[in-house]
């Protein structure tokens, strides 16, 4: 099992089934894929970042991840209005690769609803998500 010593607080991180990652503070929440997402993709070669001030609702399709082998989708964990968007990653797509739970953030968001993040799981369910379905 891989450890991530990453920039996510495992008190107010939050990770979905579909392996997007979630890290709260206030309300605003920082949005990624997790390293497993990452791995199971490849090398990124783009990311494609959203418009600040867009709203989406949760599950929703905020981002997509390229790589050489595969484009994957990046649904929001929670609904929410884009903030911010991680401008390194369109020169440097690979930080996802290298960090895809710090530097490798793709958005941050202000939240529409926090009380979605009930919904989603915690570091530990993740990782117990993760044994079980890759068994």
């Amino acid at each position: 099992s891989w450890d991530v010593s990453s920039g996510i607080n495992a008190e107010y991180g939050y990770y979905t089934k579909s392996h997007e990652w979630v890290n709260v503070t206030g309300s605003t929440g920082r949005v990624g894929i997790t390293d497993h997402a990452q791995a199971a993709l490849g090398d990124i070669v783009y990311v494609d970042l959203p418009d600040v001030d867009a709203e989406f609702d949760v599950g929703e399709e905020v981002s997509s991840v390229e790589s050489v082998k595969a484009v994957g989708d990046v649904a929001l964990p929670v609904s929410g209005i884009v903030k911010a968007v991680n401008e390194e990653l369109s020169d440097t797509p690979t930080l996802v690769n290298q960090s895809a739970e710090g530097d490798g953030w793709i958005c941050e968001i202000e939240l529409s609803d926090p009380s979605e993040l009930e919904d989603l799981l915690d570091k530990a369910a993740y990782d117990e998500f993760l044994d079980t379905d890759t068994e």
